[in-house]
């Protein structure tokens, strides 16, 4: 499987930034004075170097080892993550940052069906509707146990809990992909499959 992780040794050394993470929250606040979310696919801003800043992958968030305690700071930094290629960084209109991401930015942690929809709530407040634009898709790790995710924006995943995926099987159907069988879930006007329909067991 491959995942997101974006280690700052696989980069040119470069000078590691002066901003401390209230100093990067001063400026995303700034940034996002407007309402809705904000526009960071409008920004290209010059590349600063790496911040201790990782996302684990139960979606904890750390500067330099320790947990960010303050939800705010973690949600508004959440709201300026932009993938460009491989890696993942915090970015305002003047500068971006590399940072680790252990697997998904975002953890969807539960969802509701709306319609012929469903909906996600991530661990940051996000949500995503999953259909065409905001697929979900299903990985497997090194021991052969699936690892679900939804598209949430601009190329940004969220990682779909355990127990919210056991809420997601019992949305399931079987459905023919290209000639075959497959077990899965519909949203929005599409057909996600999640395993062959032959392998389930009895």
């Amino acid at each position: 499987m491959t995942r997101t992780r974006n280690p700052a040794a696989d980069l040119p050394a470069k000078a590691a930034p002066t901003a401390s993470p209230d100093a990067l929250a001063r400026a995303a606040a700034e940034a996002r004075k407007a309402r809705g979310p904000a526009p960071v696919h409008l920004w290209n801003p010059p590349y600063c170097g790496e911040i201790d800043i990782r996302i684990a992958a139960d979606g904890t968030w750390l500067h330099e080892g320790s947990p960010i305690g303050r939800p705010a700071m973690v949600r508004l930094f959440s709201s300026v993550l932009k993938r460009e290629g491989a890696r993942i960084y915090l970015v305002t209109p003047v500068e971006k940052l590399g940072i680790v991401v252990d697997d998904a930015p975002f953890v969807a942690v539960d969802f509701r069906r709306e319609g012929d929809a469903l909906t996600f709530l991530t661990h940051v407040g996000d949500e995503t509707r999953a259909g065409p634009d905001n697929p979900i898709r299903v990985a497997r790790g090194e021991d052969g146990a699936p690892r679900p995710y939804v598209h949430v924006r601009d190329g940004l995943e969220a990682l779909i809990d355990r127990k919210t995926f056991y809420r997601l099987v019992e949305e399931g159907e079987t459905r023919t992909v290209d000639g075959r069988a497959w077990f899965g879930v519909a949203s929005g006007g599409a057909f996600f499959p999640i395993q062959p329909a032959d392998e389930l067991e009895a």
